[in-house]
């Protein structure tokens, strides 16, 4: 009984000196993944790493790790034009299956899902601010976004001008458009167009201003985007990809 006992309290000892030794190392690891991702991705703050599942030992010991997520604060994302980037903020993404190269050096994950948010000021950086004549002798601009409620966007266009040279306008309308993802682009269209179209100026003219698009690429590890949705600080993205790499 003795000798059970002294048994039972090594296989204690050794089974807590494990579970120390494995939340060390991963710890390490995540530190160690937080900085490649770093310097792969040149962001301006070291991203928050989160290695799941227990024990990590024998998930490095089997190459490959079940559950990893990410957390960037502030990303810098490409829009397709020279020099010209957006700003996207609290990007979390969660990273399904990621192997390792033979030296560790690189990860890549079979899936990841994740979501971020656009804030309006920077979505408004597309949008034509800058007074547009859309005919008649009006002009026009977006002069804000906001929430609209129900998934929408609220785009207030500031018109004015003198209609055929007599009668003077100057108000600002308030449209609801619908967000959604085209080619990996942001689009905002109008559902319908604001009453400065009851002037008789051409649809087209007037959609200029209204409707926008605005290309996100680039963004870490190849993900891409999914869905978007208009919500109270900005539109709600949410990405997806494959074979997505974490660093390397």
């Amino acid at each position: 009984m003795r000798a059970l006992r002294i048994l039972l309290i090594i296989v204690v000892i050794l089974g807590g000196l494990f579970v120390i030794v494995d939340r060390v190392a991963v710890h390490f690891a995540q530190g160690e993944a937080a900085d490649k991702l770093k310097s792969s991705e040149n962001l301006s703050a070291t991203p928050d790493v989160d290695i799941k599942g227990f024990p990590f030992l024998t998930q490095v010991a089997g190459g490959s790790l079940d559950d990893v997520e990410v957390g960037i604060k502030s990303y810098d994302a490409a829009t397709g034009e020279a020099g010209k980037t957006i700003r996207i903020d609290d990007l979390e993404a969660d990273m399904k299956g990621v192997s390792f190269s033979g030296d560790y050096s690189s990860a890549t994950a079979s899936s990841a899902t994740g979501t971020a948010t656009i804030s309006y000021d920077e979505l408004m950086k597309t949008a034509k601010s800058q007074p547009t004549d859309i005919g008649l002798g009006v002009h026009a601009k977006v002069v804000g976004l906001s929430d609209g409620g129900n998934g929408k966007i609220k785009v207030a266009v500031k018109v004015n001008g003198t209609v055929a040279g007599a009668i003077p306008i100057d108000r600002t309308v308030s449209v609801l458009s619908t967000v959604s993802v085209v080619n990996d682009k942001v689009e905002v269209r109008a559902d319908s167009l604001p009453s400065v179209a009851g002037l008789g100026l051409a649809e087209d003219r007037v959609r200029t201003i209204t409707d926008f698009q605005q290309v996100i690429d680039q963004l870490p590890g190849g993900i891409k985007l999914a869905k978007v949705e208009a919500a109270e600080n900005g539109v709600k993205i949410s990405v997806k990809g494959s074979d997505v790499k974490l660093a390397g």
